[in-house]
Formats: structure tokens, C-alpha cells, sequence
């Protein structure tokens, strides 16, 4: 059991009763003898926003590293759907229904939104797939649905470089929700943002998670308040307290080792 877990998670038992879509057991990763993670557990739900919230070098970031596998993990078992991800690659973890976005935008500039969301379609990622790609009506409809739901509809013709820095983020967000993931990463989404950028984000992040689930990293806690079903504290690579938001902000360890500061 994690350092002030809940305690639906302290047996096997329990946790084998619930439907998870992401189950990590004894997760650690070492760098030269420094534990990153150091025997993780978390299971996270169906359809559910979890954030993860901790102190720069609690092993956040390096903890969604792991799952997408960029960094591979010293011991320990991610699986996904009941798919062991430790032994896959990037690639693999990706055509399984994991995607990631990194805390700065990765799009492509010159390109226009229609275009960024059109070469990130499932078809036309492989080498083959783009010789044979065509802008179809099924294309160019999925294209559309995404850009609404990322409330760019009206910049489709937009070259993505002259998008806000708000507008950029939900553009790589509708650049991974095009590939229809069922588990969505992301890495500090509303960092920069306007007041008025971080409420949309919001707004679509609870649209996002009727149909996957969304891992969140995250410092800023108005947001983390409006967004989480349930927050996890790492602290030197280990769960410090997992629960609500409210349970959390009250939480003697974590004002002392976190919020506090």
C-alpha cells in the first residue's frame, strides 16, 4: 500500500474487482542508484480525469515517460486494458490506444489547422499509409468533428503558427484525439494560458473523458479543482495521498511537503 493511500487500494483483491483501464503494480525506475519512481502503484478508472500533482522532481513527468515508453522501467508492470506495456515500444504503446502530449506544443507551424489534423489521421501515419492517403469524405468529416470539439472549427484555414498559445495546445490535443486513443496524457496543458484559455480547456477536457480516460499533470490548483475526479500527490517518487481534491488541499503531508509552498 502507498504512503497515505486510500484504502480501496491497500489489497489485491480490491483492485481486481474494478474495471481499470490503466493498472501500474511495483512500478520503479532507477537513474545511477537515484529512484525516479520507486514502487508505484496506481489504477486509474474508465472515462475518469486523473491528476497528478507533487513538487518538481516528485517523478511526475517521468512517471507518464514510463507509460508511453520513453523511459524504460527498472521493475515493475504497466498494464494497459490488461496489455503489459513495459516490453513494447513508443510506437506499439501508441497503436494500443495511448496517447501523449508533451507540456510544449508539438505542431507543425507552417502547416494550417486542417492540415495539422489531416497528416495526424490514422491512415496516413505509416510510410505506405501516406502513398496512399486521400483526402476522403471520411477525412475530411473526422477533421471537421475534431476541430469543433477543439473549438478551432473557424481557424481551419488558419496556419497553425498564427494560433494563440491556447489555441496551439488544443490543436495537439485534437492532433492525438483524431487517432482516437483511449487513454490521453497530458503534461501541464494550461501552462501560459489565459484565464478565459484555462476555463475552455476545462470545458474540454470533461468533453474529452465521456469517451477515454485523462491523465493530467498539473501545478496550477484552481484547475485541478475544476477538472479532477481524483488527485494523486507523488512526493520522491511515491504516492503521498490519493483522493479528492478536497480530501488533498486538507491533507497534514501535503501542505507540508507541497502546497504549503
Amino acid at each position: 500500500m502507498q504512503l497515505g493511500g486510500e484504502s480501496y487500494m491497500s489489497s489485491t483483491e480490491a483492485t481486481k474487482k474494478r474495471d481499470f483501464v490503466l493498472t501500474i503494480e511495483g512500478l520503479t525506475v532507477s537513474f545511477d542508484g537515484f529512484k525516479a519512481v520507486d514502487d508505484l502503484n496506481l489504477y486509474i478508472d474508465k472515462n475518469e480525469i486523473r491528476v497528478v500533482i507533487g513538487p518538481n522532481g516528485a517523478g511526475k513527468t517521468t512517471v507518464l515517460d514510463l507509460i508511453c515508453g520513453k523511459t524504460k522501467a527498472t521493475s515493475g508492470s504497466i498494464k494497459f486494458k490488461e496489455k503489459e506495456l513495459t516490453k513494447l515500444s513508443e510506437y506499439q504503446i501508441v497503436r494500443e490506444g495511448v496517447g501523449r502530449k508533451f507540456q510544449n506544443p508539438s505542431i507543425y507551424e507552417n502547416l494550417t489547422v486542417f492540415e495539422n489534423l489531416e497528416v495526424s489521421y490514422p491512415k496516413g501515419r505509416s510510410v505506405f499509409g501516406a502513398l496512399a492517403f486521400k483526402r476522403s469524405a471520411e477525412v475530411i468529416s473526422r477533421v471537421k468533428d475534431i476541430a469543433k470539439e477543439i473549438m478551432l472549427v473557424d481557424f481551419l484555414n488558419t496556419e497553425a503558427g498564427l494560433l494563440s498559445h491556447g489555441q496551439k495546445q488544443w490543436l495537439e490535443i485534437g492532433m492525438l484525439l483524431i487517432q482516437d486513443p483511449e487513454l490521453l496524457m497530458l503534461d501541464e496543458p494550461v501552462a501560459g494560458m489565459s484565464a478565459r484559455e484555462r476555463e475552455l480547456t476545462g470545458d474540454l477536457l470533461k468533453r474529452i473523458c465521456a469517451n477515454r480516460s485523462v491523465i493530467v499533470i498539473e501545478h496550477d490548483m484552481e484547475f485541478v479543482k475544476a477538472i479532477a475526479h481524483r488527485v494523486t500527490v507523488l512526493h520522491q517518487g511515491k504516492i503521498l495521498k490519493e483522493g479528492s481534491m478536497e480530501a488533498v488541499q486538507k491533507d497534514p503531508k501535503v501542505i507540508e511537503v507541497y502546497l504549503g509552498h
